[in-house]
């Protein structure tokens, strides 16, 4: 449970950081403003690439398992690729 909600706590802040970015953008055009949405878009780049290693490791380590849709087709067609015994 603690992984899928430090998994959410990351989703929630890149989209933060993505509404800052576009906030920045499009606000008042001074100096700052390019180095502010720079900043804003390097952060969330950054977030999202720590929350997909994050997930591979778990997914690796056996922390989350894979469920639903996906899953279910892969079990069918490894039942109907195997040999009856």
């Amino acid at each position: 449970m603690i992984i899928k909600s430090i998994a959410i706590a990351a989703f929630i802040s890149i989209i933060i950081s993505l509404g800052v970015a576009l906030f920045n953008l499009v606000k008042n055009k001074d100096q700052e403003q390019p180095e502010k949405t720079l900043k804003a878009l390097t952060f969330r780049i950054t977030l999202s690439v720590i929350l997909f290693v994050f997930i591979f490791i778990a997914l690796a380590a056996g922390l989350l398992r894979p469920h639903g849709l996906g899953v279910q087709v892969q079990a069918k067609k490894t039942a109907i690729s195997e040999p009856a015994k």
